[in-house]
């Protein structure tokens, strides 16, 4: 089973909830298991199109109440570690999507990349060092392209960053 992470803003467009939304079914259709911040925005859209397919959404909370996580939830995860449930997110997933996203997502985005784990972004952050682009980041056109390469780089772990 593959566990994919969905990494995006807590408010977003409906053109981004939109394409949240066909993310998670494609990732339930799939039989991936999603993982995500459990809130509102990208993470609530991704998690009503997978459990529309039936999928398992798995929402790692910031705070201490199971409650406060979307209705779209299977299993609510209760930190209490405000931002830094972000490692968690980007630790438990073999792969993340990053839709859109404000700098919460780019902080899990690093996490993800430094931990060795795949990074599929769809209309999200680039990533530039002063050597140049960076290329950690795999560009999608669209959601259907983001599931499918989210699902044939999951078993391409790299080692950590030293």
């Amino acid at each position: 089973m593959v566990y994919v992470g969905v990494i995006g803003a807590g408010l977003c467009s409906s053109e981004v909830s939109g394409w949240a939304e066909a993310v998670g079914a494609g990732i339930a259709r799939r039989q991936g298991v999603l993982i995500c911040g459990g809130m509102g925005g990208v993470m609530e859209a991704a998690a009503r199109g997978a459990r529309r397919e039936g999928g398992l959404v798995v929402g790692v909370l910031p705070g201490n109440d199971r409650k406060e996580g979307n209705p779209y939830l299977s299993l609510s995860l209760a930190t209490g570690l405000g931002d830094a449930r972000n490692a968690v997110i980007a630790r438990a997933s073999d792969v993340l999507i990053a839709i859109d996203g404000g700098y919460g997502t780019l902080s899990e985005i690093g996490l993800a990349l430094k931990m060795g784990r795949p990074v599929i972004g769809l209309g999200t952050w680039r990533i530039e060092s002063s050597k140049g682009p960076d290329g950690g980041i795999i560009a999608a056109a669209d959601p259907e392209e983001a599931v499918a390469l989210a699902f044939r780089e999951a078993g391409r772990i790299r080692p950590l960053e030293r």
